[in-house]
């Protein structure tokens, strides 16, 4: 009888990974995700796995975010060599983020062994290299929404419109095990239906086993409109006050986003600031990336301007005051800045890259704000300061918390309690459904939600549970 197993992302969000098993031994794994967010979770990520890579047939890759896909480098490093399948875009999108994450970890390696002499402590070894990472991109296998493929015998997979950035899917596994045929559907992560340059994720009507993420499980989304306008409105408050407007946001997905809106408002004649600052460089990689395949956008909804990547000039139109910093000088040159500049730069929760620099010169100024446009995790920078932090720790100083922060979640890339349950809903016969990818309280939330509205009662496993598909 075939198997799943729940590796990862249970009772939280990020950490995605699941093995399915057949009794004529073929492996298969959905994800590779990073734990992010608390140090035991991140400590977690240099834990050896709980099977042996080398006997896996494939890995199937929902899409690039590095909670779904950033321990695919390391899955190689210890013995991984099989297919990595994912989408024609996703495969253009992991290997822009895997080779930062790879530098990353190398970076961080390298300052840890430094205090680490100091103390007499051996040194570590960065989680893993550019060189795994380069290996395991010559691993990736890419193909296109709706197209049937063999992971390993027995095991077909189709990879469906997600919604939720550029690439990402809904994977279905049709399992053929002991002469009968089981079908998982993985949700992934599914898009907010309200998102700009997406389409509404896929709706699907068979399953036997059902997979569905839960980040926003207990909540929905503020209305559109009332979000668009509720950023207009702090963009001419900060502008009053005299100060910047930080925005830490994920490099594929929200980053584009963001920048459609501030067009928008900016040819509504609502945006007041002098600039809009682009201070990433994997974000500036990812709108080139996004122009590649503008075909798998909602382009009907957007205007194609925004998609310029390489070419800054489509974008200048759309958003005249756009500026994209690349080099690490230009990215200081802004610091110059005491007001009238909108500053988007990564990391998404916090927990890196450059917003810390502006956070480190802004966070402790009235006149500034902050605007928080997607999902924290617990334990994360972001997180501290969405719960009302008066202080944080950040580049080994302690910052008082004293700008005005705002969250916009009617600007998430995730689908909020009622979209989940709508996706769910057009399942016939009620298939098993387990709830993934969320805090466990959201969780609950929506599997009270699914009972009352469905009358489906919704499973909540437990890490390393397993189950018979």
């Amino acid at each position: 009888m075939a198997l799943l197993s729940f590796l990862g992302a249970i009772r939280q969000v990020t950490g995605s990974c699941y093995l399915i098993e057949t009794h004529a031994g073929a492996r298969v794994m959905l994800d590779c995700g990073m734990h992010q967010g608390r140090h035991e979770e991140e400590d977690s990520n240099r834990a050896g796995f709980t099977f042996d890579p080398a006997t896996l047939d494939a890995v199937v890759l929902s899409h690039a975010h590095i909670d779904h896909s950033g321990l695919l480098p390391k899955l190689v490093a210890a013995g991984f060599k099989g297919p990595i399948h994912a989408t024609d875009a996703t495969c253009k999108l992991v290997e822009l983020m895997l080779l930062d994450s790879a530098n990353i970890q190398e970076k961080d390696a390298e300052w840890e062994n430094k205090w680490r002499a100091r103390l007499g402590k051996p040194p570590i070894k960065p989680l893993y290299t550019r060189v795994d990472t380069e290996r395991m991109l010559a691993q990736r296998e890419p193909h296109a929404y709706g197209e049937t493929f063999e992971a390993a015998p027995g095991l077909s997979v189709t990879l469906f419109d997600a919604g939720h950035i550029l690439g990402s899917a809904i994977v279905q596994v049709d399992v053929e095990d002991f002469g009968r045929r089981r079908r998982l559907v993985f949700s992934g992560d599914l898009g907010n239906a309200c998102s700009p340059l997406m389409h509404a994720p896929t709706p699907l009507s068979e399953a036997d086993v059902v997979l569905m993420e839960s980040t926003y499980g207990d909540r929905d989304h503020r209305d559109h409109e009332t979000t668009i306008e509720e950023l207009a409105n702090i963009l001419q408050q900060a502008h009053r006050d005299g100060g910047n407007v930080l925005m830490p946001s994920f490099a594929v997905g929200r980053t584009q986003d963001l920048i459609y809106y501030l067009g928008l408002l900016y040819q509504r004649g609502r945006v007041p600031q002098q600039t809009v600052f682009l201070d990433s460089p994997m974000a500036i990689g990812a709108n080139a990336v996004y122009s590649l395949f503008h075909k798998q956008l909602d382009i009907d909804a957007a205007p194609t301007e925004i998609l310029g990547g390489g070419q800054i000039q489509r974008i200048e139109k759309w958003l005249p005051i756009f500026r994209a910093t690349p080099t690490p000088e230009e990215s200081m040159a802004i610091n110059r800045f005491k007001s009238g500049a909108i500053i988007i730069a990564g990391s998404g929760m916090c927990t890196g890259g450059r917003i810390l620099h502006h956070f480190k010169h802004n966070l402790w100024r009235k006149e500034c704000h902050v605007v928080i446009p997607g999902f924290q995790a617990r334990g994360t920078l972001g997180r501290a300061i969405v719960d009302g932090a008066e202080t944080v720790k950040l580049m080994h100083q302690r910052i008082a918390v004293k700008a005005q922060v705002h969250t916009l979640g009617g600007f998430s890339a995730h689908a909020g309690q009622s979209q989940l349950i709508e996706w769910a809903s057009h399942f016939q016969a009620r298939p098993e459904l387990y709830l993934v990818h969320g805090e466990l309280e959201k969780m609950r939330a929506l599997q009270q939600a699914l009972d009352d509205r469905l009358d489906w009662k919704a499973n909540i496993p437990e890490p390393g549970d397993r189950i018979a598909l």
